[in-house]
C-alpha cells in the first residue's frame, strides 16, 4: 500500500545543480526519501561518481536498494545523516566527499500514509517514527511522559503556546483511555487549543512538536551539520532544504558561525585571514520556490535552501 503515496523532491533541479559541481566525486544524499534527488545526481554523475545516501524509514530503504539494484554507483545505509561521519570514515571519504544534500523533514509518503501515523487528517496508528522498527512510538512516549516533558516538546518544537494546556488534556485522558490512534489525540489536542487559527488545524504544531521529539530531529541536524565539516573537503558543497523555521535557524546560524569564523581574537590583536579560521563560505542567499512549484506541489511553499562551500 506504501508504494501509493509519490513523493515529490522540493527544489530537485536548483538543489542538484548547486550540489554537483564535480561528476567524478563522491557524493552522500542524506535524505533518500523515494529517491528524486539521488537519481538526478546519479543522472549527472560520470561512471567513475560515487553517492552514498542514508534514509531511517525502511519503505525508503526498499525504494534505494530498487535503484541501487540497477546502479553500482548508489549504496545505502540505513540509520540517520547525524551518522554520516561513520560510515564516510568506512568508506574512507573523510576529507573526501565533493557534496552532501540534507532534504529535512518529513515525506510525503510518511505523511500521506495513515499507518504511519503521521496525519492528523486521517486516522491511524500513533506511531510517527521514521523507522517503525526503532526506538519509543509516539503512543508509548504519550503514555508514560510527565505532562512538563510532554508541554516541553509542544513548546520548544511545535512552537506551541497552549503546550501546557494541551499536554495535561493529554496527561488526563490517558487516565481513561490509553492513546493508540491519530484521530484520538487530534481530537483532545484540538479541544484543548482555545484559539484555532484560520486555515490551520489545530493540532498542527502539536503534532510537529511530538514527531520531532519522536525522531530526535533537530538534534541529529546539529550532529549532521558537525559531521558535514570534516567530510567535506575544501570546495566540496553544503545544501540543506528545510521546511521549517527550527530546523532553518539551525542551519543559518551554523553556516553563517562557519563562515565569520573565529570571533573571541583579543581585542587589539592585529588579525589575519588564517587566524579566523573561517571554515565555510556561503553561496548566495536563502533561496525559495517560486510559484509555479508552489501550486504544483503546495508542500513546497515553506521550502527554504540554504548553500555554502567548504573552504578549509
Amino acid at each position: 500500500m506504501a508504494d501509493n503515496y509519490k513523493h515529490k523532491s522540493v527544489l530537485l533541479d536548483e538543489a542538484v545543480e548547486l550540489l554537483l559541481h564535480n561528476p567524478d566525486g563522491c557524493y552522500i544524499d542524506g535524505t533518500f526519501g523515494r529517491g528524486g534527488h539521488s537519481s538526478l545526481i546519479l543522472q549527472g554523475l560520470s561512471s567513475q561518481g560515487e553517492l552514498q545516501a542514508f534514509d531511517k524509514d525502511p519503505q525508503a530503504i526498499t525504494a534505494a536498494k530498487a535503484m541501487a539494484a540497477t546502479d553500482k554507483r548508489l549504496q545505502i545505509a540505513q540509520t540517520s545523516f547525524a551518522n554520516l561521519q561513520q560510515i564516510a570514515a568506512q568508506r574512507n571519504w573523510l576529507g573526501k566527499v565533493d557534496g552532501i544534500l540534507l532534504d529535512l523533514g518529513v515525506s510525503s509518503p510518511q505523511l500521506d500514509d495513515p499507518e504511519r501515523g503521521f496525519s492528523f487528517m486521517h486516522d491511524g496508528p500513533l506511531d510517527m517514527r521514521m523507522n517503525p522498527d526503532q526506538g519509543e512510538s509516539a503512543a508509548d512516549w504519550l503514555n508514560r511522559a510527565a505532562a512538563d516533558e510532554i508541554a516541553d516538546a509542544l513548546y520548544h518544537y511545535g512552537e506551541e503556546r497552549f503546550s501546557r494546556r494541551m499536554a495535561r488534556a493529554i496527561v488526563e485522558q490517558r487516565s481513561k483511555q490509553p492513546l493508540t490512534r491519530t484521530k484520538q489525540l487530534a481530537d483532545i489536542i484540538s479541544e484543548a487549543n482555545p484559539k484555532w487559527e484560520k486555515g490551520k488545524h489545530p493540532a498542527t504544531r502539536a503534532f510537529q512538536g511530538i514527531r520531532i521529539h519522536i525522531n530526535r530531529e533537530l538534534a541529529d541536524l546539529e550532529d549532521g551539520l558537525d559531521a558535514a565539516l570534516e567530510v567535506l573537503k575544501p570546495g566540496g558543497r553544503l545544501v540543506i532544504i528545510s521546511f521549517h523555521s527550527l530546523e532553518d535557524r539551525i542551519v543559518k546560524r551554523f553556516m553563517r558561525t562557519q563562515a565569520k569564523g573565529d570571533t573571541h581574537l583579543p581585542p587589539g590583536l592585529p588579525v589575519t585571514e588564517d587566524m579566523l579560521q573561517r571554515r565555510l563560505k556561503l553561496l548566495g542567499k536563502a533561496r525559495k520556490p517560486g510559484a509555479a512549484e508552489v501550486q504544483v506541489n503546495p508542500r513546497a511553499r515553506s521550502a527554504v535552501m540554504r548553500v555554502a562551500e567548504k573552504l578549509a
